[in-house]
């Protein structure tokens, strides 16, 4: 053991040592045959400038100071016709992928959660000219059953092929998709089917055993149910009038003579494609009405924004896909990435990424020298020895062929992103956008390996900043200009179903005929022409002394804490400072306890008063490295056994806080910690 310490010091002196060799041997080659001169000035160029020249006007992209960009293809202006446009020119090439559940087993995890791990086999292949015929056939058979054009149709299911071919459906037979998120509780779903008058919907069969059918005779206007796998043998108890069909047998009806592409209108651009409904932070969840126009608009930002993809038409149509499925599941956090070789692109959010960073923090604190090793290839982005041998396996997890990773959903860590970067040997860039907004925004440029930033705005989108005189945030500010952000052109979408009274809140059209939607998220522009996310409009709160505490601004800088896997940071008006709910890490918390000679449960050690104490001073150590403010950071917090999942209801489908929920799940605490109890 001693000589093993000994010689510690010495193998980390020679790792080091060879590092500084290697880089100053391959620096200049690396230099010059890599590109880095050209990268380095695409980086630092100018990408988007105020339209009327001076610092506190509205941004627009370079390319677009004209013009904002609505069509990637003339005359391709509807989702429909991107489908047809690209069934015609790639038949063949691959559209939809499966892969075969081979075995599923149940992994119980340290704080005794059951984790489903599953094991798939290889992708079995629909065709774009496959995947049409079966979406024409299932459209022609919803119409056969009585589905209408420009009347509502909800999906209400998990991610699979059937969700693609059913929203194709329905795009080229006029049927309005609303779509619902799966995790939605029961009360938020016969809302959503009950605001949108729905009289067909389309989900699984387990979604219909466990969650549709406690709630139908909420919902009485629904007449048909339409399951993507095969009809259940045994069926609850539905109320009578209700019928049960499968996909198959609707593409069977559908695909008789009388019935093939009878009763089809097809949709004008300005015509309502989706009404997704959000799985918002607070409240009943908002219907949002997108049009056609408004994700052509959006994908065609997104498509400029990524030089170098083949078969554009082909590309922009799986995004049109992509978005709809972010409107729905298609980007659920809880999805895990795949091991696809045809994977050259991929979004994830940053929860997941965050996670990733997290488990390696844990894995290089173990010993010193692994922390060296940690600290020093920290440094080493696309260093050749790096990417081919010590991350030869952790780009395999993504297919090896990966060129870009998109993060989106939240504010990506500076570390956490410079890690992905090395770790991917790849750009690791960030987006912003909304729901409201067709998810389209900005996005970074992929020269630019700057961190913290949202890029630039997109070429469909116009960026301005608002002041906001409560939070001290102003377009004049110097250096940047800061204030809420809004966005405008043709990726804003129509507005809520049935909510006149928060349209008129969120969204305006000015007197050039442009909409815009205010986000309530704060930003700054950079003198580039970038974006960055500095805080959150609804997350402000006036403490007693009169002080302003930003919520998500405190929740950001602790987040980087590794003891914290989660936390809500939360204030009441009527007292002098803030407190936080605390999602904490379980190696790390288990580690701590280890130490102070403290053991029990999971639970017990989170409901131990001194784990509280130890965990608040290095939140406060957190905090001041951050910068905070002395009334900015939390004097009392609570530590929670409980992760904080979707299916819990305290967070959304993109993990971002429910406060409200949040406050009632910890009322207890909160009068505890603020001395009511």
């Amino acid at each position: 053991m001693k000589l093993k310490e000994d010689m510690s010091p010495l193998l980390l002196q020679v790792f080091r040592s060879v590092v500084w060799v290697y880089s100053v041997i391959t620096f200049l080659p690396w230099y010059l045959l890599s590109g880095a001169s050209e990268r380095q000035a695409c980086a630092k160029r100018v990408k988007a400038r105020s339209v009327s020249g001076s610092p506190a006007g509205s941004y627009r992209a370079v390319n677009s100071q004209q013009k904002l960009v609505s069509l990637l293809h003339e005359g391709v202006d509807t989702l429909d016709k991107v489908f047809e446009y690209a069934v015609v020119h790639f038949p063949q090439r691959d559209c939809l992928g499966t892969r075969e559940l081979l075995s599923e087993e149940d992994e119980i995890q340290p704080n005794g959660k059951v984790f489903k791990k599953v094991i798939l086999g290889d992708y079995n292949w629909l065709s774009y000219e496959d995947t049409f015929h079966l979406s024409q056939r299932f459209g022609s058979g919803l119409a056969a059953l009585g589905q209408k054009p420009l009347c509502n149709i909800a999906i209400f299911c998990e991610t699979r092929a059937e969700w693609i071919i059913a929203a194709q459906a329905c795009f080229m037979y006029n049927f309005p998709l609303v779509t619902l998120y799966s995790t939605l509780g029961g009360a938020a779903i016969a809302h959503g089917l009950n605001e949108t008058e729905v009289t067909h919907i389309i989900t699984s069969k387990d979604l219909l055993q466990s969650r549709l059918k406690a709630i139908l005779m909420d919902v009485p206007r629904l007449k048909h149910i339409i399951v993507v796998d095969k009809k259940p043998k045994s069926l609850p108890d539905l109320p009578r009038g209700i019928m049960v069909h499968n996909v198959a047998a609707v593409q069977e009806l559908g695909a008789k003579p009388e019935n093939i592409m009878v009763s089809r209108r097809q949709p004008v651009p300005s015509d309502i494609a989706v009404i997704m409904y959000t799985s918002g932070s607070t409240g009943i969840p908002k219907g949002v009405m997108i049009s056609h126009s408004n994700i052509i608009a959006g994908i065609t930002g997104m498509a400029e924004r990524i030089p170098n993809l083949k078969y554009k038409l082909a590309i922009l149509r799986k995004k049109s896909h992509n978005l709809c499925r972010k409107l729905s599941l298609f980007w659920h956090t809880t999805t895990r990435w795949s091991r696809s070789p045809k994977d050259t692109a991929r979004h994830s959010v940053t929860g997941i990424m965050n996670a990733a960073y997290n488990i390696s923090k844990m894995i290089s604190s173990k010993t010193p020298f692994c922390r060296s090793v940690f600290s020093v290839i920290t440094l080493m982005y696309n260093c050749i020895l790096f990417c081919r041998l010590v991350f030869k396996k952790v780009r395999s997890l993504l297919g090896g062929s990966m060129r870009v990773l998109l993060s989106g959903g939240a504010p990506l860590s500076a570390a956490t992103q410079r890690f992905m970067n090395i770790c991917f040997c790849c750009p690791v860039g960030q987006g912003y956008g909304l729901t409201e907004t067709c998810g389209a925004g900005t996005i970074s440029d992929l020269a630019d390996y700057s961190t913290g930033r949202v890029g630039a705005p997109l070429v469909c989108s116009e960026i301005m900043l608002k002041d906001w005189v409560e939070g001290g945030y102003f377009s004049t500010d110097k250096p940047n200009p800061r204030g809420e952000i809004l966005i405008g052109g043709p990726n804003v979408t129509m507005g809520y179903y049935k909510n006149e009274q928060k349209n008129r809140e969120d969204f305006f059209v000015d007197v050039n005929g442009q909409r815009w939607f205010c986000t309530g998220d704060i930003g700054e522009f950079h003198s580039d022409g970038c974006l960055k996310i500095i805080d959150r409009k609804k997350d402000l709160v006036k403490l007693q002394a009169g002080e302003y505490v930003s919520l998500g601004k405190v929740e950001a800088v602790l987040k980087n804490c590794p003891l914290i896997d989660n936390i809500c940071a939360y204030a009441n008006s009527e007292e002098s400072y803030v407190i936080g709910f605390v999602v904490p890490n379980q190696k790390q918390l288990t580690a701590l306890a280890e130490q102070k000679g403290i053991r029990g449960s999971w639970e017990e050690i989170c409901n131990h008063a001194e784990m509280e104490k130890e965990v608040l001073c290095i939140i406060t150590d957190a905090a001041i490295t951050g910068k905070l403010e002395r009334f900015e950071i939390p004097k009392k917090i609570r530590l929670s056994a409980e992760p904080w999942t979707p299916e819990t209801g305290l967070v959304t489908d993109a993990f971002k806080l429910k406060r409200k929920e949040l406050k009632t799940h910890y009322q207890d605490d909160i009068e505890r910690m603020y001395g009511g109890k």
